[in-house]
């Protein structure tokens, strides 16, 4: 098939037919479009062939014409794709307005060779040969570029000796060779035929269809058995009481060894659909080098020297980046994503997920295993074949490269981000015959958020186009992330499908933990120390990854211990005259030895101490009580009202309302509270930070005046975002540090929890 050369001199073939716009049959006129009806006296006869005027009832739309160029129901016909030098042939099946308003026609497609990307396609193709398919696709007449001829090899051979269509010739270009169909999905043909045998005009239509139909296999779902439930995807738990039967109603994601040899969906060369060129797109499209990278020297290590002890095994198994055979916790939210993503890729609909959830719960893990699974599916011909790119705002420097890592995904080329847009936004506006889905992972979304918004506002536009195809999985951390951050027309367009993944609790993080240590020999790990890791990080934030990062620790904090306890046993060797003499004295120690290489209570409180003891954490406990407090109140504030970002006059009336219903007794407020009474003068100071204002009539309303100073250091620290550094009542303000990190500071501090708050 032709090809067309880049800059790099490097052939690149084109999923469509050659075909060069000045042969274009309609002429150089923008002339409108309009309908041929079957009571229209010239219907009778058109192009030396006459149409079955009885099949037709009067008024029904049976044509299109434009200037002298007519075309009728069943006619061949070529379709331009601007912006290359290419053309799609399709049969018209029916004549309609799309959703727009504009003439339009449904095509029943031919399919080249090269746009069969399945690995069992035919090799035994000859040029200028076209596969009929089943794939239909609405097109509008703007995009005909002239009228197309399909034969037989046999009438091909006989018109042209030579096995080539002469250049000079007024059908270059437009004569084509149909043997088989094709149904491109599953990559099954039919028999050979001849073509002249089986289609004639529009009268076959019905007949080519049902062929098709009966001759390929069809792109649907496998019907499960009777004796499996439509989650089949989903083992159920087994019950270990039930002799090897599953418990009823208890579902968990499926082992990865069901797809070990499951690959997600990598980048695919694909057709060209553009909208018509605007004179912005007139640009030249510079095609980047892919990147070329020398290999370094690998050293194969023996699994005996990575797995040499118990201790090793499990600090492999808990590490964060270790891929789990299962996804514990998380069937629901599972089932959700999965059952919306399945949605839209078999309707070939574009579609917005947005999935928020706290730090470490699981929600970019949990679409990587969708999205497996449906890899997997594909595989198997039960789902429609996509392209999945995952896009992550942490990793880029500039959101608008975003487009063009999307364009690199779907096109294999690498462009400048503005080249990108340009060519996405034709990709996506214009509609092209068997479109493959594309889903597109954004993870830490709020990354991606520029000052005019206009990332988001295409991504999130992009898939309400027709025939884009875009399936946009948005994940970020907070819920109310496009109401807070994004303007009205952006969210709006994020949808209504809404995702949340709540913070995992003490029981499911047990169950996390205890499944990472799964055939691990020695049982070095105490359950018990397991529940109290869960206890102690869900009672913060329930995020996992600190859950395994502090098992994680203590494990090495028991292997360190183990082996100090084996070097001072061969210091000290036991003799026979120092044996019996401290034999009584020797139990305690005995105890102590035993539990030294075994992950206990103290061990996990030891790994939480390391981790708690941080310069931030060091930091927070050593700041001033009117630090202390303002932060104390920015928590609560966010607690109660779910923003992230608030006003310093917000967190004023905060911090008020807090000390209004302390019951206890605390020196900070004692000293308030005197000078409230007038024990002090009002506005002393006795060097705290603190300074105490009157309500004139409603009351006294205590008010440390230290706060402007402590809102200021605190900026100045990191710890807080202040608007304009200017502790003002209208001034926004933010934590720039986790509320986890300021709650775990806080939670055993003795001047906080003499204000009666618990944080």
């Amino acid at each position: 098939m032709p090809g067309v050369v880049d800059g790099r001199s490097r052939k690149r073939h084109l999923p469509g037919v050659l075909r060069e716009d000045s042969d274009d049959e309609l002429g150089t006129e923008d002339l409108p479009w309009e309908w041929i009806y079957a009571n229209e006296p010239d219907t009778e006869e058109n192009n030396g062939r006459k149409r079955k005027r009885a099949t037709w009832q009067d008024g029904q739309i049976i044509g299109a014409r434009n200037g002298n160029f007519e075309c009728y129901l069943g006619d061949t016909t070529l379709l331009k794709a601007d912006s290359s030098n290419e053309a799609w042939v399709g049969i018209i099946c029916e004549f309609q307005e799309d959703e727009e308003g504009e003439m339009a026609a449904n095509f029943m497609w031919f399919s080249s060779p090269n746009e069969i990307r399945s690995a069992k396609k035919r090799t035994d193709y000859v040029e200028n040969e076209l596969y009929i398919t089943t794939s239909f696709d609405v097109n509008a007449l703007s995009t005909i570029n002239g009228k197309a001829h399909v034969m037989s090899q046999q009438a091909f051979m006989n018109e042209f000796p030579t096995g080539k269509v002469p250049r000079k010739s007024k059908q270059y270009g437009k004569v084509f060779i149909c043997r088989r169909g094709c149904n491109t999905r599953t990559c099954t043909y039919t028999e050979e035929f001849i073509w002249e045998d089986i289609y004639h005009g529009r009268e076959d239509l019905e007949a080519l269809q049902e062929r098709l139909q009966k001759e390929t296999k069809a792109t649907r779902k496998k019907k499960p058995a009777k004796d499996e439930s439509p989650e089949r995807d989903y083992k159920f738990e087994a019950d270990p009481e039930a002799d090897g039967e599953y418990a009823p109603g208890v579902y968990r994601t499926p082992k990865k060894a069901r797809i070990r040899d499951a690959v997600t969906p990598s980048s695919r060369h694909k057709k060209t659909g553009n909208k018509p060129a605007t004179p912005s797109s007139h640009r030249r499209i510079v095609v980047k080098k892919h990147l070329e990278f020398t290999p370094l020297a690998t050293r194969v290590l023996s699994p005996m020297h990575v797995h040499a002890s118990p201790y090793q095994v499990a600090r492999t198994q808990l590490h964060v980046a270790s891929v789990p055979t299962s996804l514990p916790c998380r069937e629901s939210e599972f089932s959700l994503v999965y059952s919306h993503l399945e949605a839209a890729i078999t309707d070939g609909s574009g579609t917005c997920i947005y999935i928020s959830g706290t730090p470490g719960t699981g929600k970019t893990a949990t679409v990587r295993e969708v999205v497996s699974h449906l890899d997997a599916a594909v595989r198997a011909d039960e789902l429609d074949d996509f392209i999945f790119v995952e896009i992550n705002g942490m990793k880029i420097t500039d959101p608008h490269q975003s487009y063009a890592l999307l364009w690199e995904a779907l096109k294999g080329q690498r462009v400048s981000p503005a080249q990108a847009l340009d060519l996405l936004e034709r990709e996506f506006s214009h509609p092209s015959p068997r479109r493959v889905p594309c889903v597109v992972l954004m993870d830490e979304l709020d990354q991606l958020v520029t000052k005019n918004q206009g990332v988001m506002y295409n991504f999130f536009n992009w898939p309400g186009l027709r025939h884009s195809r875009l399936i946009v999985l948005a994940v970020a951390n907070t819920m109310d992330l496009p109401e807070r951050t994004l303007s009205n027309k952006i969210s709006s367009r994020l949808g209504l499908t809404r995702i949340t993944f709540p913070g995992y609790n003490h029981e499911q993080l047990m169950r996390i933990v205890q499944s990472r240590l799964e055939g691990v020999p020695g049982d070095i790990v105490d359950p018990d120390a397991i529940q109290f890791a869960a206890r102690k990080v869900a009672a913060v934030s329930g995020d996992a990854r600190r859950a395994l990062d502090i098992c994680r620790r203590a494990v090495e904090l028991a292997e360190a211990d183990a082996k100090v306890n084996d070097l001072s046993d061969d210091a000290t060797p036991n003799t026979p005259t120092k044996t019996p003499a401290r034999k009584k004295d020797e139990s305690p120690q005995k105890k102590k030895k035993s539990s030294a290489g075994r992950v206990t209570i103290e061990t996990v409180r030891r790994a939480i101490n390391e981790a708690t003891s941080n310069p931030l954490q060091q930091y927070l406990r050593s700041l001033p009580f009117a630090s202390k407090l303002l932060l104390t109140a920015l928590c609560l504030r966010i607690q109660r009202t779910g923003l992230a970002e608030s006003t310093f006059g917000d967190v004023l009336e905060e911090m008020q309302r807090m000390l209004k219903l302390t019951v206890n007794e605390s020196r900070p407020l004692k000293l308030l509270e005197k000078r409230a009474t007038g024990q002090k003068g009002e506005g002393a100071d006795d060097g705290t930070g603190l300074m105490i204002t009157k309500a004139k009539q409603t009351g006294q309303l205590i008010r440390p005046a230290g706060l402007g100073s402590a809102a200021v250091d605190l900026t100045g620290a990191g710890i807080i975002n202040l608007e304009g550094q200017r502790p003002e009542r209208p001034s926004k303000m933010r934590l720039a540090v986790g509320d986890e990190e300021v709650r775990l500071a806080f939670r055993d501090d003795p001047e906080i929890k003499g204000v009666g708050v618990m944080l």
